[in-house]
């Protein structure tokens, strides 16, 4: 008997529904313009962007409540097991990071010892600070407060992050130390801030799919930079375009678009620093989906 070819045709993929948490910062906007603007066709994938600061992400990412979040490398140290980092979408800095900032000159002593103003306990800023100069007083402090609390005396010393790095010097304080620039100095590598991770249970088809659009939002953003600044300025925090456009490039690049082996490479010897240091709960490979 001659079997006739079907004209049924297949079934379309189940849409996804995937909570893909970033935060509501310039940089990551401009990452993350090609999906928020539907400029990236997603197929049978959709997501739900979800913004808070970066360490309600840290927090948050210990439940496993996003299936895609922005996350500290610190964090990521604990969450390893149910999380993998991604390929692309990554921040460093490239002889440059958090700065720690004070009122004036803190004497030969420098933060030992010092009440030290710091934007969350699983920051990458906070475990970087830790292995500058353990001997501190961490005082734990929403990122956006940080600059008025050094100001305001409550603190000694303060570590900025985001858009803080560049408008200290407007609250009337000065810098002590940029951690980026003392991470060159010792390890000779870029010093890794923080990146996108995904749940290792969505699978790899999935996990795959995730990585090549996060990749091609990012290139969009890239081939369409005029447009993407213009969107990331609604997340500038009263930044002016010309350093709106400065902080972007800090921190959204070629490295962004796909770490290179020495990106990885930083990863992982912050990550061995941190635990030879006694700062993490255990030895943490780095593992990246491919």
């Amino acid at each position: 008997m001659t079997m006739q070819s079907s004209n049924v045709e297949a079934a379309p993929p189940t849409v996804l529904e995937l909570k893909l948490a970033h935060s509501p910062d310039s940089d990551d906007a401009f990452m993350f313009y090609g999906l928020a603007t539907r400029k990236v066709p997603t197929g049978h994938l959709r997501f739900t962007h979800l913004l808070e600061d970066i360490e309600t992400l840290n927090r948050k990412a210990l439940d496993g409540v996003y299936d895609v979040t922005a996350i500290s490398f610190h964090g990521y140290a604990y969450i390893a097991d149910a999380y993998v980092l991604l390929p692309c979408g990554a921040s460093f800095g490239d002889r440059y990071g958090p700065v720690v900032v004070a009122r004036g000159p803190l004497g030969s002593a420098g933060l030992r010892g010092k009440r030290v103003a710091v934007p969350g306990k699983l920051t990458t800023a906070f475990l970087t600070l830790q292995l500058y100069e353990p001997e501190i007083e961490p005082l734990f402090t929403r990122f956006d407060q940080i600059l008025e609390r050094v100001a305001g005396g409550e603190a000694d010393a303060g570590v900025v992050i985001h858009e803080g790095q560049l408008t200290y010097a407007q609250t009337g304080l000065t810098k002590v130390a940029d951690l980026g620039e003392w991470w060159h100095r010792e390890t000779g590598l870029p010093l890794p801030l923080g990146g996108n991770a995904i749940r290792r249970s969505l699978g790899r088809e999935t996990v795959e799919q995730v990585a090549t659009l996060i990749k091609q939002s990012i290139q969009h953003g890239l081939d369409h930079r005029e447009e993407a600044l213009a969107y990331a300025m609604q997340f500038s925090r009263g930044l002016d375009a010309a350093t709106t456009d400065r902080f972007v490039t800090m921190y959204v690049n070629e490295r962004t678009l796909q770490y290179g082996e020495e990106d990885r490479q930083a990863v992982q010897t912050l990550l061995d620093r941190g635990f030879a240091r006694g700062l993490l709960p255990g030895r943490v490979t780095a593992e990246f989906a491919e």
